[in-house]
């Protein structure tokens, strides 16, 4: 018993910064967009975005980027933020959000996640 070693662990969510013990099953859902829609949401948990299908433009409201995905590309998108996608050409877009909740965590946390999502540090030195 001195090597026991995790059984459970998902491969797939080294990408986020959190430890496994607060996550839950992830979520995987898959949707299509069709040409020459766009589609909106706000983003419930940090989620990781794959296109395959088609070119897809991605625009998030906090940003003053554009972003263009090619099949296969996968993009980070944050809880909170506003999402819009688009595809480009004739052919639909096939998109699977992949996210890991986490359990809840009091409001104080909750506040200090949001606060340092905007970029700010708080633990930096302040000028003087």
């Amino acid at each position: 018993m001195d090597k026991a070693r995790q059984q459970f662990t998902d491969e797939d969510s080294r990408c986020f910064s959190r430890p496994h013990e607060g996550w839950l099953p992830r979520i995987v859902v898959h949707f299509a967009v069709q040409p020459g829609a766009t589609m909106s949401w706000r983003v419930e948990s940090n989620t990781e975005l794959v296109v395959q299908g088609a070119r897809v433009w991605l625009t998030r409201a906090a940003s003053p980027y554009d972003h263009w995905l090619q099949i296969g590309e996968t993009f980070r998108l944050h809880r909170g933020e506003r999402v819009w996608v688009s595809t480009e050409g004739n052919t639909a877009a096939q998109i699977s959000l992949t996210s890991h909740p986490v359990k809840a965590r009091g409001m104080l946390m909750r506040l200090l996640e949001r606060y340092s999502s905007l970029g700010a540090d708080i633990f930096a030195p302040r000028s003087r």
